[in-house]
C-alpha cells in the first residue's frame, strides 16, 4: 500500500478537521440545544464540557493552538468514560463509552503530532 504514502499528510489533516468537526456538535448540543435537544439535565460539569468540545473541536478543526486544544478535548473524553460510561461496566460496548474512548485517543494523537498542513498554525 505505498502508493498512499504521498497522501499521509492530506489523510492526516483530514482526521484531524473532521475530529475537530464533528466534536463541535457534542457542545453546540449542550449549550445550545442545536441541532437536537439534549436530553439530559445540565450540570456545572456538563457547561464546561459543552465548551470545551464547541470551542476545543473548533481550535482543533481550524488548525489554531491545536496541541493544547487537543490535549485538553483528550482529558475531557478520558472523563466523560470514566465518569459516565465506565462507571456502569469496564466494557465500552456494553456501557455505551466507544465513541468517547475514540476521540479521547484521536485527540491525544492530534496533540502529540500538531497541527500539520491545512491549519492557521504551523507551530501549534
Amino acid at each position: 500500500m505505498k502508493f498512499l504514502d504521498k497522501y499521509q499528510e492530506h489523510t492526516y489533516a483530514m482526521l484531524r478537521i473532521i475530529t475537530g468537526f464533528l466534536f463541535i456538535w457534542h457542545g453546540t448540543v449542550k449549550l445550545f440545544n442545536f441541532p437536537a435537544d439534549f436530553p439530559y439535565p445540565l450540570n456545572p460539569l456538563m457547561y464546561a464540557a459543552g465548551g470545551i468540545e464547541t470551542v476545543g473541536g473548533a481550535l482543533v478543526m481550524i488548525g489554531l493552538f491545536t496541541r493544547p486544544a487537543a490535549f485538553i478535548c483528550s482529558g475531557t473524553m478520558a472523563v466523560a468514560y470514566w465518569m459516565v460510561h465506565g462507571s456502569k461496566t469496564f466494557w465500552p460496548i456494553i456501557n455505551e463509552g466507544e465513541l468517547a474512548v475514540l476521540f479521547c485517543f484521536a485527540f491525544l494523537y492530534i496533540a502529540a503530532r500538531g497541527t500539520g498542513i491545512w491549519g492557521l498554525s504551523k507551530s501549534s
